[in-house]
């Protein structure tokens, strides 16, 4: 069951409603393998990475890489590529996750930093995590609604 090319790169700004809900879904998967492949702790890949951009986008890059360096028609020394770029990876996950201060049974929002002249948005408190499945089909689901209302704003504005 081959493709004629490894995937393409996601642009999770970009993504329609249908697309990000398959996104999520498939990266959902390959994080909780690659969690339990590689034994990882909540310091390098925390239950909520969900909920931190910082995350998504890194997990999201080493996801894709892991499906071009594993396509039967990558490179055979690709896959060791890909080991080498996983290392590298975890050291930045593991900074991500520090400076975003999410952990294996609480998560608060990354902080964020307020320049001169911009108004301060409040960064929410922690929260207990205390159904991790359950929040990430919280989480898809209110980011597939928000994508469909700005795509029905869109339309809307198209057609009037």
């Amino acid at each position: 069951m081959g493709r004629d090319e490894p995937p393409g790169p996601i642009n999770w700004n970009l993504l329609d409603a249908d697309q990000a809900e398959a996104e999520w879904r498939d990266l959902d998967r390959f994080v909780m393998w690659l969690k339990t492949a590689f034994g990882l702790s909540p310091a390098i890949v925390p239950p909520y990475w969900h909920r931190h951009d910082e995350l998504i986008w890194e997990l999201s890059a080493l996801h894709l890489h892991f499906l071009a360096c594993f396509d039967e028609v990558a490179s055979p020394s690709a896959p060791i590529a890909w080991m080498r770029d996983f290392a590298d990876a975890r050291h930045r996950l593991r900074e991500w996750v520090s400076a975003c201060g999410t952990r294996l049974d609480r998560d608060r929002p990354s902080r964020q930093s307020v320049w001169p002249g911009e108004a301060g948005e409040p960064s929410g408190g922690e929260v207990m995590i205390e159904d991790r499945p359950a929040d990430f089909e919280e989480f898809v689901r209110a980011d597939v609604a928000s994508r469909r209302r700005i795509q029905a704003v869109v339309d809307q504005q198209l057609l009037g």
